[in-house]
């Protein structure tokens, strides 16, 4: 499976951005898609998650309220839609994809076996 992301861009504060993340390959009913950011100097940092057959959802405390994560079956395409953007949510925000989950590792990077290339995205006025 390969992951490609898109979306990213420069805008201000309090503005809303849509990524997408397409998965090229079958995506089981049981994998779990997710959402990480790095910010410079820091270390990746779990986003959202969602389980592709259920649609259950996760979500960091930072952006719980103002980000919805979803998945398109057809398109095979997860989206971050995001709201209420703030300076600090500026980072590389990943896709990436757990195809035999479990829910203790959702917030962790090393859980997740396909990573997409990554998508910058920057908020500032």
């Amino acid at each position: 499976v390969q992951l490609q992301a898109s979306g990213g861009g420069l805008v201000q504060p309090g503005d809303g951005l849509r990524l997408s993340c397409t998965a090229s390959g079958r995506i089981g009913s049981n994998w779990r898609l997710g959402w990480f950011r790095q910010a410079p100097g820091k270390e990746r940092e779990f986003v959202s998650a969602i389980k592709w057959g259920s649609r259950h959802t996760y979500y960091a405390d930072s952006v719980r309220g103002r980000f919805t994560i979803s998945r398109d079956n057809a398109e095979n395409t997860v989206y971050l839609q995001m709201s209420g953007l703030k300076p600090e949510d500026t980072a590389v925000y990943y896709c990436a994809a757990d195809p035999d989950p479990i829910l203790s590792t959702t917030r962790r990077p090393t859980a997740y076996n396909y990573w997409g290339q990554g998508t910058l995205v920057t908020v500032s006025s």
